[in-house]
C-alpha cells in the first residue's frame, strides 16, 4: 500500500482537549508523523473526561475517555514537564525537526518558556506554528480562555439553534457536540496544508493564527448573510430550514423523519406521492419563495398528511419519486446503516489494554495515497522512551535521570 499523502512530514502536537488534537489526528491520518507532548502524571485534559472509558479485557475501565480516543489515534505521546527548563529543551529539539507545530495555549504562555513561534522560527525557519485560542491572538479578549460552549453563544450559533420562542422548548440550543472546536481544527487543518503549500514555493514557515470565535462566527454561512443583505436579525426555526421550504421534520403515524425538498420540482413531486397534486400549482406554494413566505399555511397541511402513514412508508414513497428524506437515527443506528457499513466508517485498531479500540474512521478517501490507522490513540508517555531515544539520541541513563527528576514521564 502506498505511503499516506503526509508521509514525509512530522508534526509536533501540544494541544489539548479538541481543536487542535481534531487537526493532529486529521494529519495523522493522512500520514504525518504526530507526536503529542502532555503532562506526565495527567496528560490531556480528555483523559479524564469520563466516565465512559475503554474497558480492559477484564471489563475494568482503564484510563482511557472515549472523549480523548475520539481524538488522537495516529500519534505517539510524549510527557514532557514544559514548565521545566529541561523540558523546554527537549521540545525545542522535537521543534527543530519537526515541519508543523500545533498548540493551544494562552496567548503567550508558550512564548514565556521560550517555546514561541519567534523563538523557534530561529532554529527552524522552515516551521509551520499553529495556534488554536478561544478569540485570537490580539484584541480585547484574547488573554480569555475560551470553551466550545461559550463561543456557540457568543459567536451567533444558539440565537439560531432550537425551537421559537413561541413553542414549547422553546429558547436557544447549543448543538449536541463541540462544533466550534471541531470545525476550528478542520479550518486549522486547512490552514496548515495551505502553509505548506507556500513553503514548497518559498521555502519559509509562518505562523497560523486560529481563533474559536472567529471560526464560529464565518460558519454562520447563509445566516450571516441573511442578516447582512436584509438587516433583519435570523431567528430560531427549529428543526425547519430558514431559506427553504418544506426542509424539516415531520411528524407520521409512528415516528418522526426528515423531509429536505430543496427546490421546485422536488416539491410537485412530494405533493404527487401524498396525493395533493393541486399544492403545487397553487400560487402560493408553486415556488420556494412563496413557500418559505406561505410555510404556516403549507405546513400544517403537510403535516395532516404524513400523520396519515408510518415514516418508513413516507421515505420509501418519496425516495422512488427523487424526494430527499430520511429517518432520524440515533447513534447506534447511525453507525449500524448498511450504508455507513458499507463505507468502512467503524474501525478497529490493537490496544495494549483493551485487546481492541473501536473507533470512527477518517470520512477522507483517496484514490492513490489511502488513510492508513497505524496506531491507536496512545497511553500517556507510552511513546517517551522511544522519540527520546531515536530522535533526540538520549542514551538510557539520560533518559532515566530525566524519569528521575520528574523531566518525562
Amino acid at each position: 500500500m502506498a505511503d499516506g499523502a503526509l508521509s514525509h512530514l512530522r508534526v509536533l502536537d501540544l494541544s489539548r482537549v479538541l481543536a487542535g488534537p481534531w487537526a493532529g489526528q486529521t494529519l495523522a491520518d493522512l500520514g504525518a508523523e504526530v507526536i503529542k507532548i502532555e503532562r506526565p502524571g495527567s496528560g490531556d485534559d480528555t483523559r479524564g473526561w469520563g466516565p465512559p472509558y475503554l474497558k480492559d479485557g477484564d471489563g475494568h475501565d482503564t484510563r482511557e475517555a472515549a472523549y480523548y480516543l475520539a481524538a488522537n489515534r495516529g500519534k505517539q505521546s510524549v510527557a514532557i514537564d514544559i514548565t521545566t527548563e529541561e523540558g523546554q529543551a527537549l521540545v525545542r529539539e522535537l521543534a527543530a525537526g519537526s515541519d508543523i507545530l500545533i498548540e493551544n495555549y494562552k496567548v503567550g504562555a508558550l512564548k514565556r518558556y521560550g517555546l514561541g513561534y519567534e523563538e523557534l522560527r530561529v532554529i527552524n525557519p522552515r516551521l509551520i506554528y499553529c495556534s488554536i485560542t478561544g478569540f485570537g491572538q490580539d484584541g480585547p479578549l484574547a488573554p480569555l480562555p475560551g470553551y466550545d460552549f461559550i463561543i456557540q453563544a457568543m459567536g451567533g450559533l444558539m440565537s439560531i439553534t432550537g425551537e421559537r420562542d413561541d413553542l414549547p422548548g422553546g429558547g436557544p440550543q447549543k448543538l449536541g457536540i463541540a462544533f466550534a472546536d471541531l470545525m476550528t481544527g478542520m479550518y486549522a487543518t486547512v490552514a496548515i496544508l495551505a502553509a505548506l503549500a507556500h513553503r514548497e514555493r518559498s521555502g519559509s514557515g509562518q505562523y497560523i493564527d486560529m481563533a474559536l470565535l472567529d471560526v464560529q462566527v464565518a460558519s454562520m454561512a447563509n445566516m450571516n448573510m441573511n442578516y447582512l443583505t436584509s438587516g433583519h436579525v435570523p431567528t430560531r426555526h427549529g428543526n425547519a430550514h430558514a431559506n427553504i421550504v418544506p426542509y424539516q421534520v415531520f411528524p407520521a403515524a409512528d415516528a418522526p423523519f426528515v423531509i429536505a425538498a430543496g427546490n421546485d420540482g422536488q416539491f410537485a413531486r412530494l405533493c404527487a406521492v401524498v396525493e395533493r397534486p393541486e399544492l403545487a400549482a397553487d400560487p402560493r406554494f408553486a415556488t420556494n419563495t412563496g413557500r418559505v413566505r406561505n410555510r404556516d399555511t403549507l405546513v400544517p397541511l403537510l403535516e395532516a398528511l404524513f400523520r396519515q402513514r408510518p415514516a418508513q412508508h413516507w421515505i420509501d414513497a418519496l425516495g422512488a419519486a427523487g424526494v430527499p428524506s430520511g429517518p432520524i437515527n440515533d447513534i447506534a443506528q447511525a453507525l449500524d446503516h448498511p450504508q455507513v457499513r458499507h463505507r468502512g466508517l467503524r474501525i478497529d485498531l490493537p490496544h495494549p489494554q483493551a485487546g481492541s479500540v473501536p473507533l470512527v474512521a477518517s470520512p477522507i478517501k483517496f484514490s492513490a495515497t489511502p488513510v492508513q490507522y497505524r496506531r491507536p490513540p496512545p497511553l500517556l508517555g507510552e511513546h517517551t522512551r522511544e522519540i527520546l531515544a531515536g530522535r533526540l539520541k538520549r542514551s538510557e541513563s539520560d533518559i532515566a535521570a530525566l524519569h528521575q527528576k520528574g523531566i518525562i514521564g
